[in-house]
């Protein structure tokens, strides 16, 4: 791959639907196959953007309204995209990330209320030409995300913490991301057994991207 741009894969979805978990599956999967593969997610992925997820999901932000939030995701992914997204994907890696772009136009646009002009505007200033080669939507129904997210050991955060209608407009939301960005997006169903899911992403970006286990090795 030297000399080559990487490919960006993001993951979408709502609370609960196992967006970490497939994501990390994917990423050992092509790492098995001896790609370069960089695991990361949002809001974070880099120092400055850590420390802005701290301040996001523990509801601190809450106060500044969806406007002041949508505001700090977009400074979080600014860092995000320059200090480790872009230069990973110039050297020719597989950027694998636990969402991206499209969650804030879903969760401070669609489900938050900040007309889709202002969200893809700040989206467009924060990413500029990094856009995601593939972004798998994975979906559940909400009550089986949100049974999921009671129980684990940590308790809610502060999206995880909103009302069922808002949860029920957020899938909405990703559903209609998918109809409008039908190119890049695909939707796949996360509430089947794990490893079905697994195997049901890994054969679409195999599939996307030309990979097969010789070429991938580099044999």
């Amino acid at each position: 791959m030297a000399g080559t741009r990487g490919r960006f894969i993001t993951f979408e979805g709502g609370e609960g639907t196992g967006k970490s978990t497939q994501s990390k599956r994917l990423a050992a999967a092509l790492e098995g196959r001896g790609l370069d593969v960089v695991l990361t997610r949002e809001p974070g992925g880099s120092p400055a953007a850590e420390a802005i997820r701290g301040v996001l999901l523990s509801g601190r932000a809450r106060p500044l309204g969806v406007l002041g939030e949508a505001y700090l995701f977009a400074a979080a992914r600014i860092d995000h995209v320059a200090e480790l997204i872009e230069p990973s994907l110039v050297r020719g890696a597989y950027v694998i990330c636990d969402r991206f772009a499209d969650s804030s136009r879903v969760y401070q646009g669609t489900a938050g209320g900040l007309p889709a002009d202002v969200v893809d505007s700040l989206v467009d200033a924060a990413i500029g030409s990094t856009v995601p080669d593939l972004t798998v939507i994975i979906d559940v129904p909400v009550a089986v995300g949100l049974a999921r997210v009671g129980h684990r050991s940590e308790g809610a955060d502060r999206f995880e913490s909103d009302a069922v209608a808002v949860h029920e407009e957020r899938r909405r939301g990703f559903l209609a991301l998918a109809d409008r960005f039908p190119e890049r997006c695909v939707v796949v169903d996360g509430s089947r057994d794990k490893d079905v899911v697994s195997a049901d992403i890994l054969a679409l970006v195999t599939d996307r991207f030309g990979l097969d286990r010789e070429s991938a090795r580099g044999d």
